[in-house]
Protein backbone atom coordinates (compact mmCIF):
# COMPACT_ATOMS: atom_id res chain seq x y z
CA UNK A 1 0.00 0.00 0.00
CA UNK A 2 1.25 3.51 -0.78
CA UNK A 3 0.52 6.57 1.33
CA UNK A 4 -2.26 7.79 -0.97
CA UNK A 5 -4.09 4.48 -0.72
CA UNK A 6 -3.73 4.53 3.09
CA UNK A 7 -5.20 8.04 3.26
CA UNK A 8 -8.09 7.06 1.00
CA UNK A 9 -8.83 4.00 3.13
CA UNK A 10 -8.75 6.13 6.28
CA UNK A 11 -11.20 8.56 4.67
CA UNK A 12 -13.52 5.70 3.71
CA UNK A 13 -13.25 4.37 7.27
CA UNK A 14 -14.15 7.79 8.69
CA UNK A 15 -17.21 8.03 6.42
CA UNK A 16 -18.26 4.49 7.35
CA UNK A 17 -17.97 5.26 11.08
CA UNK A 18 -19.95 8.44 10.63
CA UNK A 19 -22.75 6.66 8.77
CA UNK A 20 -22.76 3.59 11.01
CA UNK A 21 -23.29 5.48 14.28
CA UNK A 22 -25.25 2.88 16.25
CA UNK A 23 -23.18 -0.10 15.01
CA UNK A 24 -25.82 -2.55 16.22
CA UNK A 25 -27.74 -4.20 13.42
CA UNK A 26 -24.78 -3.78 11.03
CA UNK A 27 -21.58 -3.43 13.11
CA UNK A 28 -18.60 -1.52 11.77
CA UNK A 29 -16.24 -4.46 11.00
CA UNK A 30 -18.64 -6.24 8.66
CA UNK A 31 -19.60 -2.86 7.14
CA UNK A 32 -15.93 -2.17 6.35
CA UNK A 33 -15.25 -5.71 5.06
CA UNK A 34 -18.24 -5.41 2.71
CA UNK A 35 -16.99 -2.05 1.43
CA UNK A 36 -13.50 -3.50 1.00
CA UNK A 37 -14.89 -6.41 -0.99
CA UNK A 38 -16.60 -3.90 -3.29
CA UNK A 39 -13.38 -1.89 -3.65
CA UNK A 40 -11.61 -5.00 -4.95
CA UNK A 41 -13.46 -4.58 -8.25
CA UNK A 42 -11.84 -1.16 -8.76
CA UNK A 43 -8.42 -1.60 -10.42
CA UNK A 44 -6.74 1.05 -8.24
CA UNK A 45 -7.66 -0.83 -5.05
CA UNK A 46 -7.39 -4.39 -6.39
CA UNK A 47 -3.60 -3.98 -6.45
CA UNK A 48 -3.49 -3.51 -2.67
CA UNK A 49 -1.74 -6.33 -0.88
CA UNK A 50 -0.89 -6.87 2.76
CA UNK A 51 1.72 -9.25 4.12
CA UNK A 52 1.40 -11.41 7.19
CA UNK A 53 4.38 -9.52 8.64
CA UNK A 54 2.52 -6.21 8.31
CA UNK A 55 -0.54 -7.54 10.13
CA UNK A 56 1.51 -9.31 12.78
CA UNK A 57 4.04 -6.57 13.56
CA UNK A 58 2.12 -3.35 12.87
CA UNK A 59 -1.61 -3.89 13.30
CA UNK A 60 -1.83 -6.61 15.95
CA UNK A 61 0.45 -5.07 18.65
CA UNK A 62 -1.46 -1.78 18.65
CA UNK A 63 -4.89 -3.41 18.64
CA UNK A 64 -3.97 -5.98 21.30
CA UNK A 65 -2.40 -3.38 23.57
CA UNK A 66 -5.46 -1.15 23.32
CA UNK A 67 -7.83 -4.01 24.15
CA UNK A 68 -5.68 -5.17 27.07
CA UNK A 69 -5.13 -1.67 28.43
CA UNK A 70 -8.87 -0.99 28.40
CA UNK A 71 -9.70 -4.37 29.94
CA UNK A 72 -10.39 -4.15 33.66
CA UNK A 73 -7.86 -6.00 35.83
CA UNK A 74 -10.71 -6.66 38.28
CA UNK A 75 -12.72 -8.39 35.54
CA UNK A 76 -9.73 -10.54 34.61
CA UNK A 77 -9.25 -11.56 38.23
CA UNK A 78 -12.95 -12.33 38.57
CA UNK A 79 -13.10 -14.54 35.46
CA UNK A 80 -9.46 -15.70 35.38
CA UNK A 81 -10.24 -19.41 35.75
CA UNK A 82 -12.89 -19.50 33.03
CA UNK A 83 -10.88 -17.33 30.63
CA UNK A 84 -7.74 -19.40 31.27
CA UNK A 85 -9.47 -22.72 30.57
CA UNK A 86 -11.34 -21.46 27.49
CA UNK A 87 -8.22 -19.96 25.90
CA UNK A 88 -6.01 -23.02 26.48
CA UNK A 89 -7.69 -26.40 27.04
CA UNK A 90 -10.93 -25.12 25.53
CA UNK A 91 -9.12 -23.83 22.44
CA UNK A 92 -7.33 -27.16 21.97
CA UNK A 93 -10.56 -29.16 22.34
CA UNK A 94 -12.36 -26.84 19.93
CA UNK A 95 -9.60 -27.29 17.35
CA UNK A 96 -9.65 -31.10 17.72
CA UNK A 97 -13.44 -31.40 17.48
CA UNK A 98 -13.69 -28.96 14.58
CA UNK A 99 -10.73 -30.64 12.87
CA UNK A 100 -12.42 -34.04 13.01
CA UNK A 101 -15.66 -32.57 11.61
CA UNK A 102 -13.74 -30.73 8.88
CA UNK A 103 -11.93 -33.95 7.95
CA UNK A 104 -15.26 -35.81 7.73
CA UNK A 105 -16.91 -33.07 5.66
CA UNK A 106 -13.85 -32.38 3.52
CA UNK A 107 -14.00 -35.53 1.41
CA UNK A 108 -15.10 -33.39 -1.56
CA UNK A 109 -11.67 -31.72 -1.61
CA UNK A 110 -9.69 -34.72 -0.34
CA UNK A 111 -8.50 -32.89 2.75
CA UNK A 112 -6.06 -34.75 5.00
CA UNK A 113 -6.47 -34.99 8.77
CA UNK A 114 -3.43 -32.74 9.27
CA UNK A 115 -4.90 -30.23 6.83
CA UNK A 116 -8.28 -30.35 8.58
CA UNK A 117 -6.69 -29.75 11.98
CA UNK A 118 -4.68 -26.89 10.51
CA UNK A 119 -7.82 -25.22 9.16
CA UNK A 120 -9.50 -25.77 12.54
CA UNK A 121 -6.59 -24.13 14.37
CA UNK A 122 -6.93 -21.09 12.09
CA UNK A 123 -10.62 -20.81 12.97
CA UNK A 124 -10.22 -21.09 16.76
CA UNK A 125 -8.98 -17.56 17.67
CA UNK A 126 -11.82 -15.12 18.24
CA UNK A 127 -11.90 -11.41 17.42
CA UNK A 128 -14.98 -9.77 18.98
CA UNK A 129 -14.05 -6.13 18.18
CA UNK A 130 -17.39 -4.25 18.22
CA UNK A 131 -19.30 -7.29 19.48
CA UNK A 132 -18.14 -6.56 23.02
CA UNK A 133 -19.56 -3.03 22.93
CA UNK A 134 -22.83 -4.39 21.54
CA UNK A 135 -23.08 -6.96 24.34
CA UNK A 136 -22.43 -4.28 26.95
CA UNK A 137 -25.24 -2.16 25.53
CA UNK A 138 -27.76 -4.97 25.16
CA UNK A 139 -27.20 -7.03 28.33
CA UNK A 140 -27.68 -6.15 31.97
CA UNK A 141 -25.12 -8.70 33.16
CA UNK A 142 -21.57 -7.66 32.10
CA UNK A 143 -20.12 -11.14 32.72
CA UNK A 144 -20.70 -12.37 29.15
CA UNK A 145 -18.94 -9.43 27.49
CA UNK A 146 -16.10 -9.57 30.03
CA UNK A 147 -15.47 -13.28 29.33
CA UNK A 148 -15.67 -12.81 25.54
CA UNK A 149 -13.24 -9.88 25.65
CA UNK A 150 -10.78 -11.56 28.01
CA UNK A 151 -10.82 -14.88 26.18
CA UNK A 152 -10.18 -13.27 22.80
CA UNK A 153 -7.04 -11.53 24.05
CA UNK A 154 -5.49 -14.69 25.48
CA UNK A 155 -6.48 -17.17 22.77
CA UNK A 156 -4.85 -15.02 20.09
CA UNK A 157 -1.51 -16.00 21.60
CA UNK A 158 -2.30 -19.65 22.28
CA UNK A 159 -3.74 -20.14 18.79
CA UNK A 160 -0.45 -19.02 17.19
CA UNK A 161 1.42 -21.73 19.12
CA UNK A 162 -1.10 -24.40 18.09
CA UNK A 163 -1.02 -23.26 14.45
CA UNK A 164 2.79 -23.27 14.34
CA UNK A 165 2.99 -26.87 15.56
CA UNK A 166 0.30 -28.08 13.15
CA UNK A 167 1.84 -26.16 10.22
CA UNK A 168 5.15 -27.96 10.83
CA UNK A 169 3.30 -31.28 10.84
CA UNK A 170 1.48 -30.37 7.62
CA UNK A 171 4.48 -29.10 5.64
CA UNK A 172 7.08 -31.59 6.89
CA UNK A 173 4.69 -34.53 7.39
CA UNK A 174 5.78 -34.95 11.01
CA UNK A 175 3.91 -36.93 13.65
CA UNK A 176 2.24 -35.06 16.48
CA UNK A 177 4.21 -35.41 19.72
CA UNK A 178 2.03 -34.44 22.66
CA UNK A 179 4.69 -33.73 25.28
CA UNK A 180 6.85 -31.86 22.81
CA UNK A 181 3.86 -29.69 22.00
CA UNK A 182 3.08 -29.10 25.69
CA UNK A 183 6.70 -28.14 26.40
CA UNK A 184 6.82 -25.68 23.52
CA UNK A 185 3.40 -24.31 24.37
CA UNK A 186 4.39 -23.62 27.99
CA UNK A 187 7.77 -22.14 27.03
CA UNK A 188 6.33 -19.75 24.46
CA UNK A 189 3.26 -18.80 26.53
CA UNK A 190 4.82 -18.38 29.97
CA UNK A 191 7.83 -16.60 28.53
CA UNK A 192 5.61 -14.11 26.73
CA UNK A 193 3.42 -13.48 29.76
CA UNK A 194 6.38 -12.95 32.11
CA UNK A 195 8.06 -10.59 29.63
CA UNK A 196 4.87 -8.59 29.23
CA UNK A 197 4.14 -8.36 32.96
CA UNK A 198 7.67 -7.15 33.69
CA UNK A 199 7.56 -4.57 30.90
CA UNK A 200 4.08 -3.36 31.91
CA UNK A 201 5.20 -2.95 35.54
CA UNK A 202 8.27 -0.95 34.52
CA UNK A 203 6.22 1.34 32.30
CA UNK A 204 3.65 1.89 35.07
CA UNK A 205 6.49 3.24 37.21
CA UNK A 206 8.22 5.19 34.43
CA UNK A 207 5.00 6.90 33.40
CA UNK A 208 5.15 8.97 36.62
CA UNK A 209 8.53 10.47 35.68
CA UNK A 210 7.04 13.02 33.30
CA UNK A 211 3.84 14.99 33.68
CA UNK A 212 3.69 15.80 29.96
CA UNK A 213 0.86 13.97 28.27
CA UNK A 214 2.87 13.66 25.04
CA UNK A 215 5.66 11.84 26.86
CA UNK A 216 3.23 9.44 28.50
CA UNK A 217 1.58 8.61 25.17
CA UNK A 218 4.97 8.10 23.53
CA UNK A 219 5.97 5.71 26.30
CA UNK A 220 2.80 3.66 25.80
CA UNK A 221 3.49 3.39 22.05
CA UNK A 222 7.04 2.25 22.75
CA UNK A 223 5.91 -0.45 25.18
CA UNK A 224 3.09 -1.70 22.93
CA UNK A 225 5.45 -2.47 20.06
CA UNK A 226 8.82 -3.00 21.77
CA UNK A 227 7.57 -5.69 24.19
CA UNK A 228 6.04 -7.54 21.23
CA UNK A 229 9.32 -7.64 19.32
CA UNK A 230 11.37 -8.25 22.47
CA UNK A 231 9.34 -11.36 23.30
CA UNK A 232 9.48 -12.59 19.70
CA UNK A 233 13.25 -12.10 19.74
CA UNK A 234 13.52 -14.44 22.74
CA UNK A 235 11.30 -17.00 21.03
CA UNK A 236 8.29 -16.19 23.22
CA UNK A 237 4.77 -15.15 22.24
CA UNK A 238 4.74 -11.48 21.29
CA UNK A 239 0.95 -11.52 21.33
CA UNK A 240 0.74 -12.69 24.96
CA UNK A 241 3.56 -10.30 25.95
CA UNK A 242 1.67 -7.30 24.55
CA UNK A 243 -1.57 -8.38 26.19
CA UNK A 244 0.16 -8.96 29.55
CA UNK A 245 1.88 -5.56 29.36
CA UNK A 246 -1.40 -3.76 28.67
CA UNK A 247 -3.21 -5.55 31.50
CA UNK A 248 -0.36 -4.91 33.96
CA UNK A 249 -0.26 -1.22 33.05
CA UNK A 250 -4.02 -0.97 33.51
CA UNK A 251 -3.87 -2.76 36.88
CA UNK A 252 -1.08 -0.53 38.16
CA UNK A 253 -2.87 2.64 37.03
CA UNK A 254 -5.98 1.54 38.93
CA UNK A 255 -3.91 1.75 42.12
CA UNK A 256 -2.73 5.33 41.61
CA UNK A 257 -4.62 8.37 42.92
CA UNK A 258 -4.23 10.10 39.54
CA UNK A 259 -5.60 7.27 37.42
CA UNK A 260 -8.10 9.52 35.66
CA UNK A 261 -5.40 11.94 34.51
CA UNK A 262 -3.17 9.17 33.18
CA UNK A 263 -6.02 7.48 31.36
CA UNK A 264 -7.15 10.74 29.80
CA UNK A 265 -3.64 11.20 28.43
CA UNK A 266 -3.37 7.70 26.98
CA UNK A 267 -6.97 7.52 25.77
CA UNK A 268 -6.47 10.72 23.80
CA UNK A 269 -4.15 8.79 21.50
CA UNK A 270 -5.29 5.16 21.61
CA UNK A 271 -8.98 5.95 21.12
CA UNK A 272 -7.98 7.54 17.81
CA UNK A 273 -5.33 4.99 16.83
CA UNK A 274 -7.59 1.97 17.38
CA UNK A 275 -10.39 2.91 14.93
CA UNK A 276 -7.76 4.08 12.42
CA UNK A 277 -5.99 0.70 12.52
CA UNK A 278 -9.28 -1.19 12.45
CA UNK A 279 -10.60 0.82 9.49
CA UNK A 280 -7.57 0.12 7.34
CA UNK A 281 -7.32 -3.51 8.42
CA UNK A 282 -10.94 -4.51 7.80
CA UNK A 283 -11.08 -2.67 4.48
CA UNK A 284 -7.92 -4.50 3.39
CA UNK A 285 -9.35 -7.82 4.61
CA UNK A 286 -12.33 -7.25 2.34
CA UNK A 287 -10.05 -6.43 -0.61
CA UNK A 288 -7.68 -9.40 -0.27
CA UNK A 289 -10.54 -11.81 0.53
CA UNK A 290 -11.98 -11.24 -2.93
CA UNK A 291 -9.01 -12.98 -4.58
CA UNK A 292 -9.79 -16.16 -2.67
CA UNK A 293 -13.59 -16.02 -2.53
CA UNK A 294 -14.49 -15.21 -6.14
CA UNK A 295 -12.94 -18.44 -7.41
CA UNK A 296 -14.07 -20.57 -4.47
CA UNK A 297 -16.60 -23.28 -5.37
CA UNK A 298 -17.19 -25.07 -2.06
CA UNK A 299 -19.53 -22.72 -0.22
CA UNK A 300 -21.70 -25.59 1.03
CA UNK A 301 -18.63 -27.12 2.69
CA UNK A 302 -17.65 -23.73 4.16
CA UNK A 303 -21.18 -23.27 5.49
CA UNK A 304 -21.11 -26.69 7.12
CA UNK A 305 -17.76 -25.99 8.79
CA UNK A 306 -19.05 -22.59 9.96
CA UNK A 307 -22.13 -24.17 11.55
CA UNK A 308 -20.09 -26.87 13.27
CA UNK A 309 -17.59 -24.26 14.49
CA UNK A 310 -20.46 -22.67 16.41
CA UNK A 311 -21.65 -26.02 17.75
CA UNK A 312 -18.20 -27.14 18.90
CA UNK A 313 -17.61 -23.79 20.57
CA UNK A 314 -20.99 -24.08 22.31
CA UNK A 315 -20.15 -27.57 23.61
CA UNK A 316 -16.75 -26.46 24.94
CA UNK A 317 -18.14 -23.30 26.55
CA UNK A 318 -21.08 -25.11 28.16
CA UNK A 319 -18.78 -27.77 29.54
CA UNK A 320 -16.25 -25.23 30.81
CA UNK A 321 -18.79 -23.09 32.62
CA UNK A 322 -20.29 -26.18 34.26
CA UNK A 323 -16.86 -26.97 35.72
CA UNK A 324 -16.84 -23.93 38.00
CA UNK A 325 -19.16 -23.63 40.97
CA UNK A 326 -19.41 -19.85 40.61
CA UNK A 327 -20.97 -20.25 37.16
CA UNK A 328 -22.68 -23.62 37.49
CA UNK A 329 -25.83 -22.24 39.13
CA UNK A 330 -26.17 -19.36 36.69
CA UNK A 331 -25.05 -20.93 33.43
CA UNK A 332 -27.75 -21.71 30.93
CA UNK A 333 -28.23 -22.04 27.22
CA UNK A 334 -28.61 -18.27 26.87
CA UNK A 335 -25.15 -17.37 28.17
CA UNK A 336 -23.47 -20.25 26.36
CA UNK A 337 -25.23 -19.32 23.12
CA UNK A 338 -24.12 -15.70 23.36
CA UNK A 339 -20.54 -16.66 24.15
CA UNK A 340 -20.55 -19.04 21.20
CA UNK A 341 -22.06 -16.58 18.76
CA UNK A 342 -19.77 -13.76 19.92
CA UNK A 343 -16.68 -15.79 19.00
CA UNK A 344 -16.21 -14.11 15.64
CA UNK A 345 -13.22 -15.02 13.47
CA UNK A 346 -11.24 -12.03 12.25
CA UNK A 347 -7.79 -10.46 12.35
CA UNK A 348 -5.77 -13.33 13.82
CA UNK A 349 -7.44 -15.87 11.52
CA UNK A 350 -6.54 -13.72 8.50
CA UNK A 351 -2.92 -13.53 9.66
CA UNK A 352 -2.78 -17.31 10.07
CA UNK A 353 -4.32 -17.84 6.63
CA UNK A 354 -1.71 -15.58 5.04
CA UNK A 355 0.97 -17.48 6.96
CA UNK A 356 -0.39 -20.74 5.56
CA UNK A 357 -0.39 -19.35 2.01
CA UNK A 358 3.18 -18.10 2.45
CA UNK A 359 4.52 -21.39 3.87
CA UNK A 360 2.93 -23.79 1.37
CA UNK A 361 2.71 -24.27 -2.38
CA UNK A 362 -0.37 -23.99 -4.58
CA UNK A 363 -1.64 -27.38 -3.38
CA UNK A 364 -2.83 -25.69 -0.17
CA UNK A 365 -4.70 -22.89 -1.98
CA UNK A 366 -8.01 -24.67 -1.50
CA UNK A 367 -7.42 -24.77 2.27
CA UNK A 368 -6.61 -21.04 2.31
CA UNK A 369 -9.73 -20.25 0.27
CA UNK A 370 -11.81 -22.48 2.55
CA UNK A 371 -10.51 -20.62 5.59
CA UNK A 372 -11.24 -17.23 4.03
CA UNK A 373 -14.79 -18.36 3.20
CA UNK A 374 -15.51 -19.46 6.79
CA UNK A 375 -14.01 -16.24 8.21
CA UNK A 376 -16.11 -14.19 5.78
CA UNK A 377 -19.28 -16.02 6.84
CA UNK A 378 -18.36 -15.53 10.49
CA UNK A 379 -17.77 -11.80 10.11
CA UNK A 380 -20.96 -11.31 8.14
CA UNK A 381 -23.47 -13.53 9.95
CA UNK A 382 -22.22 -13.35 13.54
CA UNK A 383 -21.62 -9.59 13.51
CA UNK A 384 -25.05 -8.86 12.07
CA UNK A 385 -26.82 -11.39 14.30
CA UNK A 386 -25.26 -10.62 17.69
CA UNK A 387 -27.50 -7.65 18.63
CA UNK A 388 -30.89 -9.20 17.74
CA UNK A 389 -29.79 -12.50 19.32
CA UNK A 390 -28.68 -10.83 22.56
CA UNK A 391 -31.91 -8.83 22.81
CA UNK A 392 -34.07 -11.88 22.04
CA UNK A 393 -32.31 -14.01 24.67
CA UNK A 394 -32.38 -11.18 27.20
CA UNK A 395 -36.18 -10.97 26.91
CA UNK A 396 -36.44 -14.70 27.56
Amino acid sequence: MDIVQVLILLTIGYIAMTIDKKQKNFPLPVFLVTIGFGLSFIPYFSTITVSKELIYTVFLPGLLFTSAYHYSAKSLKKHAAVIGVLSTVGLLLTAILLGIVTYALGTVISISLAGALLVASILTPTDPVSVVSILKKSLKDPAVSEIVDGESMINDGTSVVLFTVLLTMFTQQENFEFWSFVGKFLFVSIGGIVTGLAAGWLVSKAIHVSTHREHQVLLSIIIAYSVFHLAEGFGFSGVLATVAAGIMLSAELERTPHEKDYRNSLNGFWEVAEPALLSILFLVIGIISADYLLSFNYWLLASGIFIFSLLTRFIVIMGTLKMFSGYRKHVNVKEASLLSWAGIRGTMSIFLLLSLADATDSSADVLVSLGFAVVFLSLLLQSVGIFPLSKALEKR
